[in-house]
């Protein structure tokens, strides 16, 4: 990640109630190795697959563990995601970005809206199918996005040339594209 530049970069795992603990443990054992690469590691969680209703209580534990972002892992056009899982997602002030939205409804964009999470438009295969509903979707609630790899390996980082096209491919203008792949993730983390 340093050598594409990076100075921040979030590591989210996937989590549910028997990892969420342990993942942030072992995260944060990694922050001196990446602070003498030159970047500041935010160490977090995505809480995927788990009921709905159990969504706001994890994602509280994950802060309460030492989480710095909290994902959850959205309703995806490609798997099968439990219905309800945006909605339980966009209403915890404890989760800061509902990754792979899919067809995410106005309803749910409005309630992110109002508890500052953000939702991703990503470059991985299958979950970008959606990227252009959730960039409308976003415009009509003013909802923050962030582009997003969804890197489980390193040749799936993106540079900033590539999150640019990531963004412009899912119908971001030039401006909007620059504007959101400027974003400090601070400007999320405190919403």
């Amino acid at each position: 990640m340093a050598v594409l530049g990076y100075t921040t970069v979030a590591i989210t795992d996937h989590v549910d109630p028997s990892n969420v603990t342990s993942v942030i443990e072992s995260l944060i054992q990694v922050r001196e190795s990446a602070k003498l690469f030159g970047v500041r590691l935010l160490c977090g969680v995505e809480i995927t697959h788990v009921p709905p209703s159990q969504i706001a209580g994890l994602a509280k534990s994950a802060k309460s563990a030492g989480a710095d972002i909290v994902l959850v892992h959205g309703e995806t056009a490609v798997e099968p995601v439990a219905a309800g899982t945006n909605h339980a997602a966009c209403g915890s002030r404890d989760v800061d970005v509902l990754a792979h939205p899919g067809l995410i409804t106005v309803e749910d964009a409005l309630l992110a809206t109002r508890n500052g999470i953000a939702l991703e438009i990503t470059s991985r295969g299958g979950h970008n199918r959606t990227n252009g509903h959730v960039v409308r979707i976003s415009r009509e609630t003013a909802c923050q996005l962030v582009v997003d790899s969804d890197a489980h390996a390193p040749y799936d980082l993106l540079d900033e040339r590539a999150k640019f096209v990531v963004a412009k491919g899912a119908g971001l203008t030039d401006a909007e594209c620059k504007q959101v792949i400027s974003l400090n993730i601070e400007q999320i983390l405190v919403s």
